[in-house]
């Protein structure tokens, strides 16, 4: 049996986002991927910077307005859509007032990294996975994309794990080389408590608990790693190897459709190097 339905979680995607390196992927993999025949669902979260009106964004509606718990404090989830232009792509946006709509990705307006940045990651990982359960849909393979989505794969494992859409899910990740120093927020260890997620899990990771023991967790709880870009920390390839996880380099644009669907069938089908 073949992977045949894909979740792409994307922390950019480009035209909404300046393009990257990231947002580049977030939108070139998910359209080759869809015209191999591969069903797929994309999204990201609906930063501050992007242009609603521009981009075409409207709110669903049946999807919208339920409250997510976080450290105590209701979260209303807004869901957006957009389809990219000219092609059959279409996005779902994570909106809230106090996490996405009022500010930009990782940097405020002074470059300086927001100080609840972890907190919004919960948020995000969430508002993308109540979203898919909504939907009905169960995914053969989730890949996640930036740091923002680091969250979802301990979600997936220790969460959610009885949860029908996610019950044969296998989990990739890829790594990026994302400057990113800062704390992830005072609130964060109680913010990724939900389920049996608790936050002595972090315990087992560095003693400030930062992005660099963020992507590990991913690691941690993921079927396969991307090392999706130049400059992605060695450390961090380093531990999804000692791992015994595979990890493959991201191959260029004319090789990406191909390569990227052998290793999500290498991944669902539990096969090893």
């Amino acid at each position: 049996m073949k992977a045949k339905k894909v979740l792409f979680i994307n922390q950019e995607i480009t035209p909404y986002v300046p393009e990257s390196e990231m947002s580049h992927l977030g939108r070139v993999v998910p359209q080759l991927i869809q015209e191999k025949g591969y069903e797929i669902r994309t999204f990201m979260p609906k930063w501050g910077n992007i242009n609603e009106r521009r981009g075409q964004l409207h709110e669903v509606i049946r999807l919208s307005r339920m409250m997510l718990i976080i450290d105590e404090t209701d979260h209303p989830l807004i869901i957006k859509v957009a389809s990219i232009p000219s092609t059959r792509i279409q996005v779902y946006f994570i909106d809230n007032e106090d996490y996405f709509t009022k500010r930009l990705m990782a940097f405020d307006e002074n470059g300086k990294e927001y100080d609840d940045n972890g907190e919004r990651a919960v948020f995000f990982a969430r508002g993308v996975l109540e979203t898919v359960k909504k939907l009905r849909w169960a995914p053969d393979i989730i890949h996640c994309q930036g740091w923002m989505c680091s969250i979802i794969p301990l979600y997936i494992r220790a969460a959610y794990q009885d949860e029908p859409s996610f019950a044969n899910t296998k989990i990739v990740t890829s790594l990026f080389s994302e400057k990113l120093n800062g704390s992830l927020g005072e609130n964060f260890r109680q913010s990724i408590e939900f389920r049996d997620v608790k936050s002595d899990i972090l315990d087992n990771y560095g003693k400030d608990f930062g992005f660099m023991d963020l992507q590990k967790l991913a690691i941690d709880y993921s079927d396969g790693v991307v090392n999706a870009g130049d400059g992605v920390s060695p450390e961090l390839i380093e531990y999804a190897n000692s791992k015994g996880l595979p990890v493959i380099d991201n191959p260029n644009d004319d090789d990406i459709c191909q390569v990227y669907e052998d290793f999500y069938d290498k991944i669902f089908e539990g096969k090893s190097e």
